[in-house]
């Protein structure tokens, strides 16, 4: 039977594999498909791939850093990924290079519809000087840190000068990205007077802004209200910075309308903090947090694989279960067993 001319051929070759050397030239050529290659070799959890990535990015180091790294939360329905498109649209047309990256800790459990990024965002999909890159994290908050941190750091070495990261609704995930970005702004609908109720003062004392988003149409009012009940919500929370007030402003993603003004306070928060060393002094600190996060990541997991853990805690389990002895006594019991290795 003949083939059809649509038809995908595959030759059965497989991709030649790529020496640390390769990688590392592609992705200071800003090669995107090396890029790609180079992120899920980061992602990869074979021992080899591993120690091939953490060579790489050793060497990407010097040329990492330069980017404007910002953090986009928001609850479901708010319109992330219309934001992100219509900012990133504007920002490639003013000579920028974009970098999205999409994390969903859930992701395993909600069949990763995340991975639809590329096709919510058709348009920066497609745009010469974008990368939409979504990262799947198999439920883990740690996955997010260890893989989007290193993911940021290739896309800079690659000439990304904006890397945005999207989280998928609010909650944990929410402190983790901060702990990777310069920037967190915070996306809400206008019906302030339901979303202010669940959102929770860790949030708020996260963000560097709010932004009210569908402020168009019959929403313009409402819009107004909520920024209002907004900025009397952020009085009562102590600024990160004494000084940077985070503002609350009112967008149309849908329109554009209120983007610009939103992207001038991001390089304003970015020169104040740059000019005040605060920028360089986060960066450091999130440097250190990431490291001892990744000890203390290494340090569970060769407690759980640990042979003499691994037989009694099914029984210490059941106990502290039943109530028949205290959570502290079996940490204490487990923790005398690891250390007598």
């Amino acid at each position: 039977m003949a083939t059809s001319p649509s038809a995908p051929r595959f030759s059965g070759v497989r991709r030649r594999e790529l020496s640390v050397a390769d990688y590392e030239r592609g992705v200071l050529a800003g090669e995107r498909a090396i890029l790609g290659r180079a992120i899920t070799l980061i992602e990869s959890a074979r021992p080899d791939h591993q120690k091939k990535a953490q060579e790489l990015l050793v060497r990407l180091l010097p040329h990492s850093g330069g980017a404007r790294r910002v953090g986009i939360t928001g609850v479901p329905g708010v319109g992330k990924s219309t934001f992100i498109e219509s900012l990133g649209q504007r920002l490639t047309e003013r000579g920028h290079r974009l970098a999205v990256l999409a994390v969903d800790p859930s992701s395993a459990l909600s069949g990763g519809s995340i991975l639809g990024d590329k096709t919510r965002m058709a348009a920066l999909a497609v745009n010469e000087r974008a990368f939409v890159r979504p990262s799947p994290t198999a439920g883990s908050l740690g996955g997010v840190a260890r893989k989007t941190r290193e993911t940021i750091q290739v896309c800079e070495a690659a000439g990304y000068d904006v890397v945005l990261v999207e989280t998928v609704g609010i909650g944990q995930v929410e402190s983790v990205v901060a702990q990777m970005v310069d920037f967190v702004l915070l996306l809400l609908l206008p019906n302030a007077g339901d979303e202010l109720q669940g959102i929770k003062r860790g949030i708020l004392e996260l963000v560097d802004m709010v932004a009210i988003n569908k402020a168009d149409g019959e929403n313009r009012l409402a819009a107004k209200q909520a920024r209002e009940q907004y900025e009397s919500s952020l009085r009562f929370v102590p600024p990160a910075s004494r000084r940077w007030v985070p503002p609350v402003l009112t967008c149309s993603a849908r329109d554009g309308e209120g983007l610009d003004r939103i992207w001038a306070k991001i390089e304003e928060h970015r020169r104040i903090m740059t000019e005040a060393g605060e920028l360089a002094s986060r960066r450091r600190k999130q440097r250190l947090k990431w490291m001892w996060s990744l000890v203390e990541e290494e340090l569970l997991s060769l407690f759980r694989r640990d042979p003499r853990v691994a037989a009694l805690l099914p029984e210490l389990e059941a106990q502290v279960a039943s109530g028949a002895i205290t959570p502290t006594l079996a940490a204490s019991r487990l923790l005398e067993h690891f250390e007598t290795q």
